[in-house]
């Protein structure tokens, strides 16, 4: 068994089927941890996948036809394993011409992955996603702000917005500890899959919860923060621009707790 699969389709992709999709941009996806053969937080998963093809194409596939692709990478794959699910029209990008076809589903794997140890000093960069609410693909500012960050001597960037609101990271959604509740920021971003598990499995543990605008004056009444993704639902924070964070290990093990109070479902 190999880690790395692509698929289209719930087929072994051929060379000729990737090339038309080797530059496109007009596609969206989710990411996803795979342990044991099964997923935290399917439900959120396919949620993503469902609206952003209604945002994107104005149609969707059915939870059952895209499950039945996530299965058919799975099985040729170790237990254990990153996996990506892309959905694209046949119509492809710069057309008006939206088409009525099927959506394709392309399902890529490779190894099982945990994000970095931390903590992490975090730029700060003025910017906002287009369709911040899509996790969409061919995202350029991405890779260049935390390339740039990385040169200036930092981890990685923080988006802040024109009213000055930080929102996300480059890959990562942020929380915030008050010491308290856990504060999530008000500001237009996309709602991760990890940070939707914490959140509900919070709730369930009876952790105070606040959303707030926070902006970078803030921050040194923060006792804390962390970042998360697919990977993981916590890294801590050690700075943010030029201003430190306090260690919050107790809040790191509280998004860790709930995160595997989540159970985990076959696709």
């Amino acid at each position: 068994m190999t880690s790395f699969v692509a698929q289209l389709n719930g087929r072994a992709a051929t060379a000729e089927e990737l090339a038309p999709l080797a530059f496109a941009g007009h596609a969206h996806f989710t990411a996803v941890q795979v342990r044991g053969g099964m997923v935290r937080g399917l439900d959120l998963h396919l949620e993503r996948l469902r609206s952003a093809s209604v945002e994107l194409f104005g149609r969707a596939l059915p939870d059952d036809r895209v499950r039945f692709f996530l299965r058919a990478a799975l099985e040729t794959g170790p237990a254990d394993l990153s996996l990506t699910a892309a959905l694209s029209s046949p119509a492809g990008e710069d057309t008006a011409d939206g088409t009525d076809a099927e959506l394709a589903v392309l399902v890529r794997t490779g190894p099982a992955a945990s994000g970095p140890k931390g903590p992490l000093a975090l730029a700060v960069v003025e910017h906002k996603r287009f369709l911040p609410a899509v996790k969409h693909v061919g995202e350029v500012a991405k890779t260049y702000l935390l390339r740039r960050a990385v040169a200036q001597g930092f981890d990685d960037a923080v988006f802040v917005d024109r009213r000055g609101r930080i929102g996300e990271g480059t890959i990562w959604n942020l929380a915030f500890w008050d010491g308290a509740s856990v504060v999530w920021p008000a500001a237009e971003v996309l709602e991760g899959t990890t940070m939707g598990i914490v959140r509900r499995q919070l709730d369930r543990l009876g952790v105070p919860q606040r959303v707030r605008e926070i902006t970078p004056a803030d921050l040194p009444a923060s006792a804390g923060a962390v970042v998360m993704n697919s990977w993981t639902p916590g890294v801590a924070v050690s700075r943010i621009g030029s201003v430190p964070l306090p260690g919050a290990p107790s809040f790191l093990d509280l998004l860790h707790r709930a995160h595997r109070a989540e159970p985990l479902t076959r696709p």
